[in-house]
């Protein structure tokens, strides 16, 4: 995380931009560590890159993570609707690979597709056909009734966070720390 004399500076600078704590900060810095095998950045194993970074290094890794800290106790309802947005942003961003501020069909379909790649049963298209009855559901929450000759444009991030209303995302996606001295013992 740099020299010997300038960690702790570099902590604080690190800690006031990510919302992180010193511990947590050097409890990701050791999982970095072990995720990039102790090389200075985490490369994309990814055959296309589709515009994202081929890789990166530990202040992007701890930026990446910051969106996924735990909300504290003393947050008050305006830093919780702030800290939410923030998330759901990061998440939207994740969607819109062009950066054109919508979701498109085709977006969707190439995230959904990527993140069931995994599962050798099933097909890419039970893949595109989940996509499409999100985006169907999508195009119900945000525009309602469609016309027959309407055509739905993709998901704004409006669009976004009205489809993400009443779904708790402050206490569910959230990195947790655990205590690795406690699972020690338990072995």
């Amino acid at each position: 995380m740099g020299s010997a004399h300038s960690v702790p500076a570099e902590m604080r600078e690190l800690a006031d931009r990510t919302g992180f704590t010193s511990e947590q900060i050097e409890h990701l810095h050791r999982r970095f560590k072990q995720l990039s095998r102790d090389q200075l950045t985490i490369r994309n194993l990814r055959p296309e890159s589709d515009g994202l970074a081929d890789e990166i290094n530990f202040e992007d890794f701890l930026t990446i993570m910051s969106y996924f800290r735990p909300i504290e106790m003393n947050m008050d309802e305006e830093q919780l609707d702030r800290f939410r947005k923030e998330k759901l942003k990061f998440l939207f961003h994740m969607y819109d690979s062009d950066h054109d501020g919508k979701i498109t069909l085709q977006e969707y379909r190439n995230v959904v597709e990527e993140l069931l790649s995994g599962n050798p049963h099933l097909e890419k298209e039970s893949a595109r056909s989940i996509a499409d009855g999100a985006m169907m559901e999508a195009a119900s929450i945000c525009v309602g009734q469609m016309g027959p000759d309407q055509v739905y444009e993709g998901i704004t991030f409006e669009d976004f966070l009205k489809m993400w209303q009443g779904i708790d995302i402050e206490t569910k996606m959230h990195v947790r720390f655990l205590n690795m001295e406690t699972i020690a013992h338990c072995y």
